[in-house]
């Protein structure tokens, strides 16, 4: 940014742009949300109030609540000078020009710097390294904006040298307090725009993001301005059909789609179909590949269900392959089964656990011998050696049981699988314990 640049972001004769910038906070005092720590009594605050420091900050959230806006009433409170770049069209060339420029302008003018670096999560590894020696030398401060969780996307030196801000969506009566202040700015009535349930539909449907409703409260003033019949004030079936579509926040490859998979599967471990068929929604209205859903369930039918249900597994498959047969909008009746089919079964994870407990065993111990008498004895020098060698076929005995040990000689007796008590678990358990001729508990 040079000084025109300079001048013309703290200027109150901008040409007219979008009503999200008119609007646009320059205090703190106009600042909505994040209260955790945008408030004058905030560490955060006190510190820069105090003591002019400022650390390295992350601002993490989602779109319009309000990162790139607390980043400028940051600065402009530090009286640092502002550097504002985004990180899709920023190159690690300019980024070590930009920390030069600080480091002279740090030595020469005594002036402190702050780069704001929208979208930081798009900087690659090489491109967050340039930034480390002009940090750690305090040329300059780093405020970098992201949508995406820092944990995944920055490097762990960066992410050491920074506090993270986790900015949270606006709560509606917040939203509500941000448009009743656009319209008055805008010389507008409420009554003359919207109705109240309207204006309830407006706020609750811009999801926490302040950006999404000032566009559509925008669009709905420019309307009201330009129309000539007696439409408004909108109703709520009226302003649903001017809104601008509310996509949910949700990338396939991203957090959202971590975080929403991860509590999918944890709702239904937890017996909650209700959770379960809302996360499920979610994931379906957010353009998730449904196969990746049908997929995630049939691992959940063994792992978390198992046998305490073993019918889970078979309804979970043929959720897949209905799921590949119909494709949407219909798999999704198939995929609600399924979904409520699992939450509401008896759980167990014995399955799973067992295995693990094998492939660690074999990790530690190694491929131990077979025994002799589980050999196959196909051939006559496979007999000739011992193999098959005193080997009792278990139907010919009482039970079906024969009392061999089955496992090699330096495990044998480890228990890898240990059937739970709950569902057709519990007459496993009870099979296992008749059979081997042992009291039942």
């Amino acid at each position: 940014m040079d000084l025109f640049e300079a001048q013309m972001s703290h200027s109150d004769t901008l040409p007219q742009g979008p009503l999200a910038n008119r609007q646009r906070p320059r205090e703190l005092s106009g600042f909505f949300g994040q209260k955790d720590f945008a408030t004058e009594n905030s560490d955060l605050i006190q510190s820069l109030e105090k003591h002019g420091f400022l650390p390295n900050l992350i601002l993490w959230g989602a779109p319009g609540t309000g990162k790139t806006t607390f980043a400028h009433i940051l600065a402009s409170r530090a009286k640092y000078r502002f550097v504002d770049r985004n990180a899709i069209s920023t190159g690690a060339k300019e980024l070590r020009s930009l920390g030069l420029e600080a480091h002279d302008r740090r030595l020469q003018l005594q002036e402190k710097t702050i780069l704001f670096i929208d979208e930081i999560h798009r900087l690659n590894k090489a491109q967050q390294d340039v930034l480390l020696p002009f940090i750690e030398k305090g040329d300059l401060t780093l405020i970098g904006a992201t949508t995406e969780n820092p944990g995944y996307s920055l490097n762990a030196a960066l992410l050491s040298r920074s506090r993270v801000l986790v900015f949270k969506p606006l709560e509606v009566s917040e939203l509500k307090q941000i448009a009743l202040n656009a319209l008055a700015a805008e010389k507008i009535k409420l009554d003359n725009l919207i109705t109240g349930e309207a204006f309830e539909t407006l706020c609750k449907t811009s999801s926490g993001d302040a950006r999404r409703l000032l566009t559509n409260l925008e669009s709905l003033i420019q309307a009201l301005r330009a129309s000539s019949d007696e439409t408004f004030p909108l109703d709520v079936e009226q302003l649903e059909e001017k809104l601008i579509t509310a996509h949910l926040p949700y990338d396939r490859a991203g957090d959202n789609h971590y975080d929403t998979i991860s509590a999918f599967i944890k709702s239904l471990r937890g017996s909650d179909p209700d959770a379960g068929i809302y996360y499920l929604a979610r994931m379906l209205e957010s353009g998730e590949d449904p196969v990746f859903i049908a997929r995630r369930l049939v691992i959940l039918a063994s792992e978390d269900v198992g046998n305490a249900d073993p019918r889970a597994l078979q309804v979970a498959v043929s959720g897949l392959q209905a799921v590949e047969l119909v494709g949407m909008p219909e798999a999704r009746i198939s995929l609600a089964q399924v979904v409520t089919y699992l939450a509401c079964a008896p759980k167990s994870n014995r399955s799973y656990m067992a295995i693990n407990k094998a492939m660690t065993e074999i990790k530690e111990s190694g491929a131990q011998p077979i025994p002799m008498h589980l050999r196959s004895s196909q051939t006559k020098f496979a007999k000739s050696i011992g193999y098959g060698k005193g080997y009792e076929y278990s139907h010919e005995k009482p039970r079906g049981f024969s009392e061999h040990s089955f496992l090699p000689e330096k495990i044998e007796g480890k228990k890898f699988y240990e059937p739970s008590d709950r569902g057709f678990e519990k007459t496993i358990k009870q099979y296992q314990a008749w059979v081997k001729g042992e009291k039942e508990d």
